[in-house]
């Protein structure tokens, strides 16, 4: 028997509280005073041989790095490594997300599921059946969510196990098999506006003050880009950049990926108007769109979704006039889907161009069907 010593940082296994909020930053990751301890497992089989400089015999492993010498700085402490490598996939899962919005609501719904079923320890994910989550989806339909709230929950739920399953943690899924809920009479029916609302959305803030052409600016990207509300808040300064001769926008969608649609001439002028007006294109770094508290141009602080919301999109549309049921934040990115469609562009690319991984979510923007004016009553001629 052979005895192999371990050095591990003296901490608990994470708990239930800790699992989904595991610290990503690695000052947070390990307890400031911590004792070093020395943990003695025992090894059965063949001994393990010395090493090569203490046989005299060469080793082949001229190519690896040189140790790190006691006096050089390393970048984590032998303690810290230790607990990195025994961070348990579920965490892994969750620091593997990096979009804020995503991390919230993925952490939200798959903790409501570890509260539901009792996971009092990281390990009891292992257990988990479709019995589990079959009782959980009938609690959220019980509490009247709405369809695609509940498929959302079971998606993040589904998108953990599927981690899981890649790390060899379990075998299967448990959500596979588990049916999800089908669109609601009212799902998908996010209301587009027409050309003329549009137009006078676009027209509706004040050019002749910051804030209007900052608005304008705002109205116009969405318009004629088809961008979330998110995407648009996070857009910087630098976001417009040049590609083979035509400005283009730089998009972080969902899960962090990248899309980088041409620029419409229109909303160029527009933006470019609020840039020169408020004086930050040289702050290529800072947030695009950024409150007017302080219109000095050094406030660096981004809008956010729901300010983008309440003060620019339903303030102007509340102005114009516009009174449709349903209108919501969603809205104009459908127009923008709608009016591509109409004009000839092909659903496949707008489906990229809207930054959506399943063409089917692509067609719930399609409104053209949808039109009274299309109707075939109006095609009937006697």
């Amino acid at each position: 028997m052979t005895e192999i010593l371990h050095v591990q940082a003296g901490f608990k296994r994470p708990s239930l509280n800790t699992l989904l909020f595991w610290p990503l930053r690695m000052s947070d990751a390990m307890p400031k005073d911590g004792p070093i301890i020395v943990r003695r497992t025992k090894h059965s089989g063949v001994a393990l041989p010395p090493p090569p400089e203490l046989t005299g015999q060469s080793s082949d492993d001229s190519n690896l790095p040189a140790p790190v010498q006691a006096s050089e700085q390393r970048l984590i402490t032998q303690a810290e490594f230790q607990r990195l490598g025994d961070m348990p996939p579920e965490a892994e899962w969750f620091a593997n997300i990096t979009n804020p919005n995503t991390r919230r609501a993925y952490r939200n719904d798959v903790g409501q599921f570890m509260k539901f079923v009792g996971i009092e320890h990281f390990t009891d994910f292992r257990i988990v059946a479709r019995a589990h989550v079959i009782a959980w989806r009938k609690t959220l339909e019980e509490k009247s969510m709405s369809p695609a709230t509940i498929r959302r929950k079971l998606s993040a739920l589904s998108d953990l196990f599927e981690y899981l399953c890649k790390e060899n943690a379990i075998v299967i899924n448990p959500v596979h098999g588990v049916e999800r809920p089908t669109e609601g009479a009212n799902e998908g029916k996010t209301p587009a506006i027409s050309d003329e609302q549009a137009r006078q959305l676009l027209n509706a803030p004040d050019p002749t003050t910051l804030k209007g052409k900052r608005d304008r600016a705002i109205l116009a990207v969405l318009l004629y880009h088809g961008l979330r509300r998110a995407e648009l808040c996070t857009l910087k300064v630098e976001h417009f950049v040049q590609r083979r001769g035509i400005m283009t926008l730089t998009v972080h969608g969902k899960r962090g990926k990248l899309r980088y649609p041409p620029v419409h001439p229109k909303a160029l002028a527009l933006v470019q108007d609020y840039i020169d007006a408020l004086g930050h294109g040289t702050d290529a770094k800072g947030a695009l769109f950024r409150p007017m508290r302080r219109p000095d141009g050094k406030l660096e602080k981004a809008l956010t979704s729901d300010s983008v919301y309440r003060n620019v999109v339903m303030h102007y549309a509340k102005a114009i006039g516009i009174s449709i049921e349903a209108f919501g934040p969603h809205s104009l990115r459908a127009t923008a889907a709608t009016n591509a469609l109409e004009h000839g562009a092909d659903i496949a690319k707008v489906q990229e161009w809207l930054g959506h991984s399943d063409i089917s979510t692509t067609r719930l923007y399609d409104k053209r069907q949808s039109r009274p004016e299309d109707s075939p009553t109006f095609k009937v001629s006697y």
